[in-house]
């Protein structure tokens, strides 16, 4: 084989390479939402909550209009009495806000509330430990951030 080709074919099996490589690492670099996209989220949580808080309870509980993205989704919880009202987290449904601890346990659903409780507009971020979705069951860091919107207290996490 004349040196050319063999440059040529070698060209073309390391462009091949990057070709499939590439895509997966920018999958996987992008497989879980980040502390902008929670923000984000957030931003369009309290404008839906603002526009019609029954309908947006809603979309939050089934993951619909861009609510479920990845590993983040906003959650709500009543200011009046710490009750769960919007979360992917079932079994955190109708719960006290308050009462939630994590594996630790720390009382980080305290800090949830009392994040709530600042005025309309200040956003916290709240540290503490969880469960990634889907993944093994190891604790890893996560942050929320919490709101006051209306009557309720409102927030996305993310998992750094």
């Amino acid at each position: 084989m004349n040196p050319r080709t063999t440059l040529a074919l070698r060209t073309a099996a390391v462009i091949l390479c990057l070709a499939v490589a590439l895509p997966s690492a920018f999958a996987q670099q992008n497989q879980y939402g980040t502390a902008a996209d929670a923000k984000a989220m957030l931003q369009k949580a309290i404008t839906e909550v603002k526009t019609n808080k029954d309908q947006a309870i809603e979309m939050f509980n089934a993951g619909t209009g861009g609510f479920l993205d990845r590993d983040i989704f906003p959650f709500c919880f009543n200011l009046s009495d710490g009750k769960v009202l919007a979360t992917q987290l079932k079994q955190l449904m109708g719960r006290d806000v308050r009462t939630i601890v994590d594996g630790s346990g720390k009382p980080f659903g305290k800090e949830f509330y009392a994040a709530a409780q600042k005025p309309e507009g200040e956003i916290t971020g709240v540290g503490y430990m969880a469960q990634r979705p889907g993944a093994d069951q190891t604790p890893v860091e996560k942050v929320s951030f919490i709101t006051r919107v209306g009557d309720l207290g409102c927030g996305v996490g993310y998992y750094k």
